[in-house]
């Protein structure tokens, strides 16, 4: 057979023994990570060290690392700067042909190696060091060149690379990478870094989105144009007591207290409509309501409404305050409109 003639599953393997080998690598990059697990408990000092630096910070913490390691202490940097530690990434080839001067008083350098013996993280460290900039080092142990120039150095131990040929760094940068997610959210907790203090670094996007109070994006409140009518009125007198400038696909009903009882729409209205005809009018409201009805506090956020429109499937979703008085609806377009939820 020639080679132009070979199928591709003579070319490429057997899908089962490709399945086989992307399992094996899965493996190998989870192994890597549950070894620093277990690392951890006996390296506490040098974890607390590495927190203090990044919690204690008053600059920004410059991640530096080469090749595939650079990549990582990317993403590093900016889990980072999203968990309310400024941060920037320094290459460090051009460090010590300008860029030196994009660290400054204050500052921190996180420097990743693996092998922790790379030439230009090992020149950057030693300058570093020289000059006074507290550094924390991540490689494979500390007795390396790197990790004798750090203040505080998190060891990723002996990796066996998922790469057959052990040459393309894979399960010792998927470590080096979970070790510093670990770091950044062990100083974040250290900090007291909250939800609302997230909303300050996200206010785009879903993540923005979702942690917004519910009350920064209701447009129908009650007072303004939302109709609120007594749960012991009629269908034909609820209707009359919304009056015609209500503008939402729903009425609020609410108890002898005040408090929130039930939800009547505008499709309860035309399935009461269609079954009854007009008698359907002169039924209780209470009766053909939708009580208890699933309802949002006035504190809640944007990502509460997602999971109860997506839990109960549901147009209108009614707002209350502390006591359970209503204060608006929340409209399911609204939403959409902020691409919280698909149509």
């Amino acid at each position: 057979m020639s080679p132009d003639t070979r199928t591709s599953t003579e070319t490429t393997g057997e899908p089962a023994a490709e399945g086989s080998f992307i399992e094996s690598v899965l493996r190998a990059e989870r192994d890597a990570i549950e070894r620093v697990a277990t690392m951890v408990a006996a390296a506490s000092a040098d974890w607390t060290a590495a927190i203090d630096l990044v919690a204690t910070c008053d600059g920004h913490v410059v991640v530096s690392g080469m090749g595939k390691s650079g990549l990582v202490g990317a993403k590093i940097s900016a889990t980072l700067s999203s968990l309310g530690r400024p941060s920037h990434t320094l290459h460090p080839a051009e460090a010590v042909h300008g860029d030196l001067g994009r660290i400054r008083r204050g500052d921190i350098a996180l420097l990743l190696s693996y092998s922790g013996e790379t030439e230009e993280i090992v020149a950057l460290a030693s300058i570093l060091r020289a000059d006074q900039v507290p550094c924390i080092g991540i490689s494979r142990d500390g007795s390396g060149s790197l990790g004798r120039l750090c203040q505080a150095h998190l060891a990723l131990g002996d990796v066996t690379e998922a790469c057959p040929l052990q040459l393309a760094p894979t399960a010792s940068t998927t470590a080096m990478l979970a070790v510093g997610d670990a770091l950044a959210l062990a100083a974040s907790r250290r900090r007291d870094f909250d939800a609302d203090a997230f909303h300050r670094h996200h206010p785009g996007g879903m993540l923005g989105a979702g942690l917004r109070p519910i009350i920064e994006v209701l447009r129908f409140k009650v007072g303004e144009n939302v109709a609120v009518a007594p749960d012991s009125l009629t269908v034909e007198q609820a209707l009359a007591a919304a009056g015609s400038g209500r503008r939402t696909g729903a009425i609020l009903l609410v108890d002898a207290s005040g408090r929130l009882s039930g939800i009547f729409t505008d499709g309860d209205l035309r399935r009461l409509v269609n079954a009854d005809g007009a008698e359907g009018l002169a039924r209780p409201i209470a009766e053909v309501m939708t009580a208890d009805p699933g309802h949002l506090d006035a504190d809640s956020l944007v990502q509460d409404a997602v999971r109860l429109v997506r839990e109960r499937r549901v147009d209108e979703i009614p707002v209350v305050d502390s006591e359970g008085h209503p204060v608006g609806i929340l409209d399911v377009q609204d939403l959409i409109a902020m691409k919280a939820v698909q149509e």
